[in-house]
């Protein structure tokens, strides 16, 4: 497994979703994902430390597991499948560990608000688009601008008409 961050997070309003960005801490590779619209949102207000007068879902989640003393440990970037990712949420409670299925972009919202590190597994990283670093601001524009008009599988079928 990798270490990652969120590295961008870029609204296509034409597709009423974001494409949230990992970037793999000791590495040069970037994996996109996309995401809904409602999880982009959860995960930008986050991080612009935005407080709401109430919980927002992923806020009543993470008050839920605080209140019954779960631990959270970590979010995975678990698998690729057919151009969808999974991921899992590791968690102890009593000494004991758990793993619980997630979307990425649901643990990601979790992870941001709970200040989770986030991890690839290798496997993942062998079989997605992969964008080598480091990049230039102007690349990074590049990338945002080409992503506005570009759904998920036409992404995936040019990164894979690239790398053959």
């Amino acid at each position: 497994m990798k270490k990652a961050r969120i590295f961008s997070l870029v609204l296509i309003p034409s597709l009423n979703q974001y494409v949230v960005t990992l970037e793999e801490i000791e590495g040069t590779r970037l994996v996109p994902i996309w995401i809904g619209i409602n999880e982009g949102n959860a995960i930008v207000l986050s991080l612009q430390g935005e407080k709401l007068p109430r919980p927002m879902t992923h806020d009543l989640l993470k008050n839920i597991l605080d209140t019954l003393s779960v631990k959270l440990e970590k979010v995975i970037i678990s698998d690729l499948k057919e151009n969808t990712y999974y991921a899992s949420i590791k968690l102890k409670l009593d000494g004991k560990e758990y793993e619980v299925d997630s979307r990425p972009s649901d643990s990601l919202a979790l992870a941001v608000r709970a200040r989770l590190p986030v991890y690839i597994e290798e496997k993942v990283l062998e079989n997605c688009p992969i964008i080598k670093k480091p990049i230039t601001s102007a690349e990074v524009e590049k990338f945002k601008k080409e992503m506005e008009n570009i759904a998920p599988e036409d992404f995936f079928k040019k990164m894979k008409e690239e790398t053959e």
